[in-house]
């Protein structure tokens, strides 16, 4: 390709500003809970198009849609793709954002403030300038890299082009009875036990499939400590989800017909008519690293609070491909998750398009459910906090999500870490039936104001016995912790 021509209209000392936002959000795996943010909608509403043009590119066909509701929409509790859609392509063109769907960017050019893309339909390349850019490129799965990994029948759910693949793979051996009748017929192997893996294998479990989960950790859900992921454990096999622990997979093996039939570890094979990956994520930055951009530990772009890439003025990164601020232990960490995504594009938004906001950093907080077990955790596990040097108590706790004598009351454990002397509340971990997950969020909002466990004893929180025990179980957590901090001296 010869070199660009003169710059377009926009771009360094034209009428109007230029961003340009490339997301290439990569499909083929699983793992991950967020995304890439919304930040052109944002600059759109501070800006008119004869202020601020806004061109933005994605890789795939679907442009702002919820990737966490993949698995409630394999499973059935959503009825269609369209309604996990947020905003089309045409809704997003309608306000003016020149969105180009089935396009890839392949360089950042940051000195010379230009992009090549391609588009993927018809070959074609070309430059496009820009005054300020956006770079939100999400993660990319982690696949094991073992043999028979790309065969088919082995399905990602990252982007919703899985997700649909994914149903019509079930559809179809759902209608033929692969491997015999009814039950026997569905049998699906789930490589990983964190948020997807769970998630899926309840959606799995929802279609009448037999389900193994194969996890490489001690106990699912790794987001937790040990002890609170062998209550996770329990509750799958209760369920009917075998979960196989310390199970790394080594081999997909195929049939005659080039399918999987199973999946192989090193003690056992398991039979498989489809397999699911949830392997987690990972920053995809080969972009910013190509074009020289600032890196951390993770594989995430560094950005300041204002979410603009260190040491470029012109240049903003948010989603998956960010590393940020955690505020309780103090470092950066790369964290999966569309709560920040969505926090983020508007922090981005608001900045391009001449206002100012910032993302201070985050907790850590997350929830999900497998069936009617609800998990949920925020701050740090015992692991993450003996990294950083703190030295802290824990407590455990089994408490009720309502007064015991109200009808439906539903057990829950909660676990709590505390900093020893200070009191500080360092990490919650909930998991339980009806009514346990949501809890989390007191002790989210703690954490932020980084209040110790004995002044969240005194918290007002609301009580009748059809919501709650008079004692909420976060605070007789909290309550237990104190008395833990006391007398560790």
């Amino acid at each position: 390709m010869g070199p660009p021509g003169p710059p377009s209209p926009g771009r360094r000392g034209g009428p109007r500003g230029r961003i340009v936002a490339p997301r290439n959000n990569r499909g083929g795996g699983g793992g991950g809970r967020g995304g890439a943010p919304p930040p052109p909608p944002q600059a759109r509403r501070l800006k008119s198009p004869g202020e601020l043009e806004i061109v933005a590119f994605e890789r795939g066909h679907f442009s702002s849609y919820s990737a966490c509701g993949i698995p409630y929409w394999v499973g059935g509790d959503v009825g269609s793709r369209d309604e996990l859609i947020a905003r089309s392509p045409e809704e997003h063109r309608a306000r003016d954002i020149g969105l180009r769907t089935r396009t890839e960017v392949t360089e950042i050019d940051v000195d010379r403030q230009r992009v090549r893309s391609r588009d993927l339909e018809s070959g074609t390349e070309e430059w496009t300038g820009f005054d300020k850019l956006v770079i939100a490129t999400g993660a990319r799965p982690l696949r094991p890299p073992v043999p028979g990994i790309d065969a088919p029948g082995v399905h990602g759910v990252q982007n919703l082009d899985d997700g649909q693949a994914l149903i019509d793979a079930l559809s179809r051996t759902e209608d033929s009875g692969a491997g015999g009748s009814g039950a026997e017929g569905r049998r699906a192997v789930v490589v990983g036990a964190g948020y997807i893996g769970v998630e899926m294998a309840e959606a799995l479990l929802n279609r009448g499939y037999e389900v193994t989960v194969l996890n490489r950790s001690e106990q699912p859900m790794a987001t937790l400590d040990p002890d609170m992921g062998r209550l996770v454990h329990a509750a799958m096999d209760g369920l009917g989800i075998r979960t196989v622990n310390s199970a790394a997979v080594t081999k997909v093996l195929t049939g005659p017909d080039g399918r999987v039939r199973a999946v192989a570890t090193d003690d056992e094979e398991y039979p498989a008519d489809v397999v699911v990956l949830g392997t987690g994520v990972e920053p995809e930055t080969s972009l910013a690293r190509e074009a020289g951009l600032p890196l951390g530990a993770y594989g995430g772009l560094l950005t300041d609070l204002a979410m603009r890439v260190r040491g470029h003025g012109n240049v903003w990164a948010g989603g998956d491909c960010v590393e940020v601020l955690d505020l309780v232990s103090g470092r950066m960490r790369h964290v999966a998750l569309g709560t920040h995504a969505n926090k983020q594009g508007q922090v981005i938004g608001s900045n391009v398009g001449g206002d100012y906001a910032t993302f201070p950093g985050m907790v850590g907080t997350a929830v999900s459910k497998v069936c009617d077990l609800e998990i949920a955790r925020t701050g740090l596990r015992e692991k993450e906090a003996r990294e950083v040097g703190l030295r802290f108590v824990t407590v455990t706790v089994e408490s009720t999500s309502r007064a015991g004598y109200y009808p439906g009351a539903a057990p829950m454990t909660v676990k709590m870490l505390a900093e020893r002397r200070t009191g500080r509340l360092l990490g919650t971990q909930i998991v339980g039936r009806e009514g346990a997950a949501k809890r989390v969020d007191v002790a989210a909002v703690a954490l932020t104001a980084k209040m110790t466990v004995e002044q969240m004893t005194a918290l007002d929180l609301g009580y009748a016995p059809p919501f709650s025990p008079v004692w909420d179980p976060v605070l007789v957590a909290a309550r237990k912790a104190t008395a833990a901090v006391r007398a560790a001296g």
